[in-house]
């Protein structure tokens, strides 16, 4: 980790500190963000058998009114995830903001998974 930023390490710290206390099971689970530059990300997680249970990205989607990386692009993923939790019988998850500020397509994600009848 020579070449880790410092930027990196301390959402890294983050992320740890909060993972120690959220715990996703497969009635209600941990609803992972993940943003890069260019996508947004985000995954239902069960951590009682470690195992993904739907995921949504903008790498494939199509935005409309926006970019794949803007506020709408997150928003749409939140809708996608919610609307495969729906499918699966999932109401109730734990949002895990991976360490991230809880702002801009983070929320974003947060409010599009809301609309779409997601309660945490």
């Amino acid at each position: 980790m020579a070449n880790t930023s410092k930027k990196l390490l301390s959402r890294k710290k983050r992320q740890a500190r909060v993972r120690r206390q959220i715990q996703g099971t497969a009635s209600q689970p941990r609803l992972c963000v993940f943003r890069s530059l260019k996508y947004t990300y985000a995954q239902l997680i069960s951590d009682e058998t470690s195992t993904v249970l739907a995921s949504a990205t903008t790498k494939g989607m199509d935005v409309s009114g926006g970019s794949r990386s803007s506020k709408d692009g997150a928003k749409a993923v939140g809708a996608a995830i919610a609307k495969i939790a729906k499918e699966k019988n999932i109401t109730k998850v734990v949002f895990d903001r991976n360490g991230y500020l809880y702002h801009g397509r983070v929320a974003a994600v947060a409010e599009g998974a809301r609309e779409a009848g997601l309660d945490f």
